[in-house]
């Protein structure tokens, strides 16, 4: 008697992105994915289609987002079981995804054995969450809410003229302070190369080219 697999949709705006995961999941026997949506309005009508086990989606896609999606099909009740796979790690993404019913949320750096061990505990009614997304989940709780929304103001007021993540900010201080990505990653406790896509998107959202104007724009909009 065959072994019943896992059924899966992939929702990414990026090809290649599919293609890894794609790649990844179906080098496993009991694993298969059924369709591949670019954004999260195709998401919603291929997972109502297909009816698959798990729906794998990212956040940031166009048309709607990966936060979005997962939240209209709870609200519609559609049995399926949603994993956010994402580059950001942000506590503003967290918390949001985890208020819209995704059971799980991982970074794209995963390594395998951890994606796959989330895929299945999720699929068996658990919820997996990798070390840095839990920290930020029990730190909230573990948050008095006057202290959270002061918080949380606080920072809107700082980040706001360029929508800079908490993250970000806190990579930009410790850019700014003269650590190198590697030191950084080991601060913060992250992988070099998530470290290196908050550069990245620093650099990108402030419309800087080099760490002089960096620092420059940093100070000028009181970032720093």
């Amino acid at each position: 008697m065959s072994q019943l697999k896992i059924r899966i949709v992939l929702a990414d705006d990026h090809s290649l992105v599919r293609d890894g995961i794609r790649s990844l999941i179906e080098s496993e026997s009991d694993l298969e994915v059924i369709g591949e949506a670019s954004n999260g309005l195709e998401a919603i009508t291929m997972v109502k289609d297909l009816t698959p086990d798990l729906l794998i989606i990212d956040i940031r896609m166009p048309e709607m987002n990966g936060i979005d999606a997962v939240s209209e099909l709870n609200k519609q009740g559609v049995d399926v079981n949603c994993i956010i796979l994402s580059m950001h790690d942000s506590e503003e993404y967290i918390l949001k995804s985890v208020s819209a019913g995704a059971k799980g949320y991982l970074l794209k750096d995963t390594g395998k054995e951890e994606f796959l061990k989330a895929i299945h505990t999720v699929q068996n009614g658990g919820k997996y969450f990798s070390g840095d997304i839990s920290n930020v989940l029990v730190n909230n709780l573990l948050s008095p809410k006057n202290t959270v929304v002061a918080k949380s103001t606080e920072e809107k007021k700082k980040d706001n003229h360029f929508d800079l993540t908490n993250k970000e900010l806190k990579v930009l201080q410790l850019v700014l302070s003269g650590l190198t990505n590697k030191q950084i990653s080991e601060q913060l406790q992250n992988s070099k190369r998530t470290i290196e896509t908050h550069r990245f998107n620093l650099m990108r959202k402030m419309e800087v080219k080099n760490l002089i104007d960096l620092s420059k724009k940093a100070r000028q909009h009181n970032l720093v």
